[in-house]
C-alpha cells in the first residue's frame, strides 16, 4: 500500500521553496544597485549563490515555524556545516573569496554559536567563542543524524575552519515572506509610481519566479545576470506608467491549445467574419486577438492601470475610424452593387482593420493585437462591422432565445 502524501509537508515544502524565490529576487534587487556585474543562482552551490566581481556568496535558508531556537546541535546548523566543510574540501570553492550566510526565521539564543556569529553590527559577535562552542557540541553529541556533518566538519582543518567560521554571518529572527515582499514592494514603489507598484511587483515576481524554474531544472542553465535583470527592470519600468501600459507575457504567449479549448463558434465576430467569407485561419488568428486583447484590458481594468473612461475613450477613437472607412466603402458601393461586390469592399475594411489600423491606447502602448482585438471586440457587440449591411444581416443573432 503506497503511503499517502502528507498535504502539511508538502505545504511546508511549497512555502519554503516559495521564499528561496522571494529571498533571491530580494538579493538581485539589492545587487541591482550597485550595477550590473552579477550574477545570482538558485539551488546550485547553495541554496542561492551570488557572484559580484570574484567574490561568491553562499546562503543557506532556514524557514523554520514560530517558537524555534537555533541550538549548538540543531539539525539546521549543523546540515548547513556539512554543506560548506564539503565544499571546501573537495575544492569546489575558494575560501578566501566566499562568504557564507545562514539564514534562518529561528531564534538565536543568547550564548549560542550561531549567537557569536552575527554580523558585526549586532554587537555580539565572538568567532572564537562560536568555534569553541562548535567544538564542544560536537565532542559531546552522539546523534546519528548528525554524524556525516561531524565528519564534513572533522575533515577540514583546523586552520581553513577558522577561516570558515571566521566568514560565516547568522541571521536569526529573519523577515518571513510577508515581510520580504513588503520590503519588495517599498522598491517598486521607488520604480513607479505607488499606485502602480502592486502590478510592477507581481509582474517582476512572475518573470524571475519562471527564470528561476528554468534555471534550477535545466543542467547546465545560466544564472540570472545582473544585465538581464537591468533589461527586465528597465522594460518593465517603462511599460507601467501614464504614457504606457504593461503587455503580459503570459497573454502574448497564448497558444493554439489555449484557443482550441475556448469554442467561439457563435461569437458574433465570428459570424462577422464568416458573413464576408473571411478564410478559417485568418478567422483563428481574429479569435487569438480577441481573446489577447479581452484578457489583457481585463487585467488592466482588475489592477487599476488604466483611468476611469479610458477604454471608453479609446474604443470611441476605434469606432470613429471605422466610421470613415465603413462610410467611404458604402458609398463607393451605392445602392446597386451585388452582394459579391458587398463582400469584397467589406474585406478590404477587414484588411485595413487587420493591417492597417494601428490606434494606440497610449502612445507607448504599440502592441498591436490591442487595436485588432479590440476591435473584434466591438464587432462582437455590432458597435462596427465590416459588411455593408452586417446590422441587419446578424440582428437575429441578438434576439432572445423564444423572440420568433
Amino acid at each position: 500500500m503506497n503511503n499517502p502524501v502528507n498535504p502539511f509537508e508538502a505545504s511546508a515544502s511549497a512555502l519554503g521553496y516559495l521564499y528561496q524565490l522571494r529571498v533571491a529576487l530580494q538579493r538581485c534587487v539589492e545587487l541591482s544597485r550597485g550595477g550590473i556585474e552579477w550574477s545570482v543562482a538558485i539551488e546550485a552551490t547553495d541554496d542561492v549563490e551570488s557572484l559580484i566581481g570574484s567574490r561568491t556568496e553562499l546562503t543557506q535558508l532556514k524557514k523554520r515555524a514560530e517558537n524555534v531556537r537555533l541550538t549548538d546541535l540543531s539539525t539546521d546548523l549543523w546540515k548547513t556545516i556539512r554543506v560548506w566543510s564539503e565544499a571546501i574540501t573537495e575544492r569546489r570553492i575558494d575560501l578566501a573569496e566566499t562568504s557564507f550566510y545562514l539564514v534562518t526565521t529561528a531564534e538565536l539564543p543568547d550564548g549560542s554559536a550561531g549567537y557569536f556569529l552575527q554580523p558585526e553590527t549586532s554587537g555580539h559577535r565572538d568567532e572564537q567563542a562560536a568555534e569553541a562552542l562548535l567544538i564542544q557540541a560536537r565532542q559531546s553529541s552522539e546523534s546519528k543524524t548528525l554524524a556525516k556533518a561531524f565528519e564534513a566538519f572533522d575533515a577540514v582543518d583546523e586552520q581553513r575552519r577558522a577561516e570558515l567560521i571566521s566568514r560565516i554571518e547568522v541571521i536569526g529572527d529573519a523577515p518571513g515572506m510577508d515581510e520580504i515582499r513588503n520590503d519588495l514592494l517599498g522598491y517598486a514603489s521607488l520604480a513607479v509610481e505607488r499606485r502602480f507598484a502592486e502590478a510592477f511587483l507581481q509582474r517582476l515576481e512572475g518573470w524571475f519566479f519562471q527564470r528561476a524554474s528554468v534555471q534550477m531544472s535545466t543542467p547546465g542553465s545560466d544564472p540570472v545576470t545582473g544585465a538581464e535583470f537591468d533589461e527586465l527592470f528597465t522594460d518593465l519600468r517603462s511599460q507601467i506608467g501614464e504614457q504606457n501600459l504593461p503587455i503580459d507575457r503570459d497573454i502574448v504567449e497564448l497558444t493554439a491549445m489555449d484557443l482550441a479549448a475556448l469554442d467561439a463558434t457563435d461569437k458574433v465576430f465570428v459570424h462577422q467574419l464568416r458573413l464576408i467569407d473571411v478564410g478559417a485561419e485568418r478567422i483563428r488568428f481574429a479569435v487569438r486577438d480577441w481573446m489577447r486583447a479581452f484578457t489583457q484590458r481585463s487585467r488592466w481594468a482588475n489592477e487599476n492601470l488604466v483611468r476611469t473612461g479610458e477604454i471608453g475613450a479609446y474604443e470611441r477613437r476605434l469606432r470613429e475610424e471605422w466610421e470613415s472607412q465603413f462610410a467611404e466603402m458604402r458609398e463607393e458601393l451605392g445602392d446597386e452593387a451585388t452582394e459579391d461586390e458587398m463582400k469584397r469592399q467589406a474585406r478590404l475594411i477587414y484588411r485595413w482593420v487587420d493591417r492597417d489600423a494601428r490606434m494606440r491606447i497610449r502612445p507607448g502602448c504599440d502592441e498591436v493585437f490591442v487595436t485588432k482585438g479590440s476591435y473584434q471586440m466591438l464587432a462582437d457587440e455590432l458597435q462596427v462591422g465590416w459588411h455593408p449591411d452586417f446590422t441587419a444581416r446578424l440582428a437575429a443573432l441578438l434576439e432572445p432565445t423564444g423572440a420568433r
